[in-house]
């Protein structure tokens, strides 16, 4: 038995009861699509934990990857020892020289009651080892420099310090597939990864509408889905060509009315898109009353015209909040590259907060709106986005 490896701890997966073996079968082999550039590691995957083995592989390789892999909450590298105290003492003791800390505490969870010592039993063991070898050290019950843990189980027992943690929430794809609406700005990208960590694959669409905006959205486009890659190794991307249906839905609407109307035609040509390619539910990175489009009034009549439930992770969230979550997971400074999207492109003076349904059904019945939405159907292009490349098909 290779004695170093990584024990994986779940976040949720313990409130799943019956249905908790396919969580786990999921987040595995969700973890070794992750690591698939790592050839030497392999996998024992129990109820409760999963371990990998790194026969050879070094630690901090794998730890980067291993951390934004949803559905874990935390993990640790391990050494396994043999069942016995004096081995249990001895690995804990390198373990905390090679610290560097000064005070600890053992924490020992003795699964195999087969094991002749209790977990208090084996703590003071461990303590009694450290503190007649290194004379500097202390105890330190509620704030300890290092914190040793020993997992006794049926299939070895195993030694170790740091948790490093996981991004929690569920295994990617548990919960279904989504349509996400992505812009290239801020709250998009971070609704994105809220989603994700919940267990929803993600597919993006975004609205293009060249030539008012440059090449460089798409660019950018791509830029944050190969950081969201990191969450999910493989995203679909719709491209929307919606320059034709903007520029008549402003002629007749107006600059008050534009983008009320603008955005129930997205609602429209995502339903489609979703409809087509079995998306469960539509996603935004909508902000309670952050723009115009998403006071209550705008939602509700924006929403209308979506014929699927719509998520909105981040509704409750306010801009500092949603711009400290983009610099966490490296997308802020992509979305402030100033290339304007298809919601910027036009001069938009005083747009309604409170805008009226009579009104809007005014303004659709005035055009065959349906026909450009499935001309926009038809016309979309599809792009394979995975990690470190950009593949169209």
């Amino acid at each position: 038995m290779d004695s170093d490896r990584i024990i994986v701890f779940f976040a949720e997966l313990s409130t799943k009861g019956k249905n908790i073996m396919d969580f786990i079968r999921l987040l595995g082999k969700n973890i070794k699509t992750a690591l698939k550039d790592f050839p030497l590691l392999s996998y024992e995957i129990k109820k409760d934990h999963i371990y990998i083995l790194l026969n050879g592989t070094p630690y901090e390789e794998v730890k980067e990857k291993l951390s934004k892999v949803p559905g874990i909450l935390s993990f640790s590298h391990a050494k396994a020892v043999a069942k016995d105290i004096e081995a249990i003492k001895e690995e804990s003791l390198e373990l905390y020289r090679r610290s560097g800390a000064k005070t600890f505490k053992a924490n020992c969870r003795r699964v195999d009651k087969d094991f002749p010592l209790h977990s208090d039993e084996v703590n003071r063991h461990i303590g009694g080892k450290i503190l007649s070898s290194c004379p500097e050290s202390k105890v330190d019950v509620h704030h300890p420099e290092l914190m040793i843990h020993v997992m006794i189980r049926k299939e070895g027992c195993f030694v170790y310090g740091i948790k490093d943690k996981g991004i929690g929430g569920y295994p990617l794809g548990i919960a279904g597939k989504a349509l996400m609406l992505i812009s290239g700005g801020i709250d998009s990208p971070v609704a994105a990864y809220l989603m994700m960590k919940r267990g929803v694959k993600l597919e993006m669409v975004h609205f293009a509408a060249p030539p008012y905006t440059s090449d460089r959205v798409i660019d950018k486009i791509h830029d944050l889905l190969h950081v969201l890659n990191d969450y999910q190794s493989d995203i679909k991307l719709y491209i929307v060509p919606f320059t034709a249906l903007e520029k008549k839905v402003y002629e007749l609407a107006g600059p008050s009315y534009c983008v009320t109307v603008m955005r129930r035609m997205m609602m429209r040509i995502s339903c489609a898109l979703a409809y087509q390619h079995n998306d469960l539910v539509l996603a935004t990175g909508e902000s309670i009353g952050q723009v115009a489009s998403q006071t209550l009034y705008s939602v509700k009549v924006i929403e209308e015209a979506c014929s699927l439930p719509m998520m909105r992770p981040l509704c409750t969230y306010d801009k500092t909040e949603i711009i400290d979550l983009a610099k966490k997971i490296r997308t802020y400074d992509i979305s402030i590259r100033p290339y304007e999207d298809c919601c910027t492109i036009f001069t938009l003076k005083d747009p309604v907060t409170h805008p009226k349904m009579e009104k809007v059904e005014e303004i659709e019945k005035a055009y065959d709106f349906t026909s450009m939405v499935k001309e926009c159907v038809r016309n979309v292009k599809v792009e394979h986005i995975v990690k470190e490349e950009k593949e169209a098909f």
